[in-house]
């Protein structure tokens, strides 16, 4: 996905966050009526699971769910479900010139699809550090989109953020930027292999919002 649709959410999270914000002094004047509720359990996703602006070979298929349980006030747990479908390699960084360009596209395509654990830490008021460590198989497909191989990825991200409340604490958004680093990667093919000793097994500052309900 293009610098140009990173920087869209990025500024659409911020905007969000401005509109949400609660003044202090209409905080004080809330009523227990209209308190928010506390839940301990919720369910949400990145935008990626909405939207793709990229055209079909470009087209990531991603699709991501977390399921997140509240330990303590400052304290959640949860479980993340991904998949998505690589056309370049993950390490190419996103101000380099060759980001997107098709001179770096795989001879094929990657499908990873992932199960792992995340724990989050707010640290003041919404803003928070996440992590998250996800053990995914990996199917490589050639230009035919035919099977070639199977291999494996340990994916781990590392996350800083803002939780925003909306609707009562009902729902929530959570605007935040992330880095990934993978240590093991296996099984690669040749070809895919070429393209991948080019570039880094790690990605830095991916700006990104989440979107979720509470129950």
């Amino acid at each position: 996905m293009g610098l140009k649709y990173y920087s869209l959410a990025f500024t659409f999270a911020l905007i969000v966050a401005k509109g949400f914000g609660q003044n202090p002094e209409q905080s004080a004047k809330t009523s227990p009526k209209d308190s928010v509720r506390d839940f301990k359990f919720s369910i949400h996703t990145t935008w990626l699971s909405f939207v793709n602006f990229e055209e079909e070979k470009k087209n990531l298929q991603h699709y991501e769910l977390h399921f997140r349980y509240k330990l303590t006030d400052k304290d959640k747990v949860g479980i993340k479900l991904a998949t998505w479908k690589l056309f370049a390699p993950m390490g190419i960084p996103l101000w380099d010139p060759l980001f997107l360009k098709e001179s770096e596209f795989y001879p094929g395509r990657v499908r990873e699809d992932g199960l792992g654990l995340t724990y989050q830490r707010m640290l003041w008021k919404g803003l928070f550090a996440q992590v998250e460590i996800m053990p995914q198989l990996k199917t490589y497909f050639d230009a035919n989109n035919k099977k070639i191989g199977n291999g494996f990825k340990l994916y781990t991200s590392y996350h800083l953020g803002y939780h925003i409340k909306l609707f009562k604490n009902r729902m929530f958004i959570e605007p935040q930027i992330h880095c990934q680093y993978w240590p093991i990667n296996t099984n690669v093919p040749e070809g895919f292999k070429a393209k991948e000793n080019r570039w880094n097994n790690y990605f830095l500052f991916e700006p990104n919002i989440y979107v979720g309900v509470k129950f």
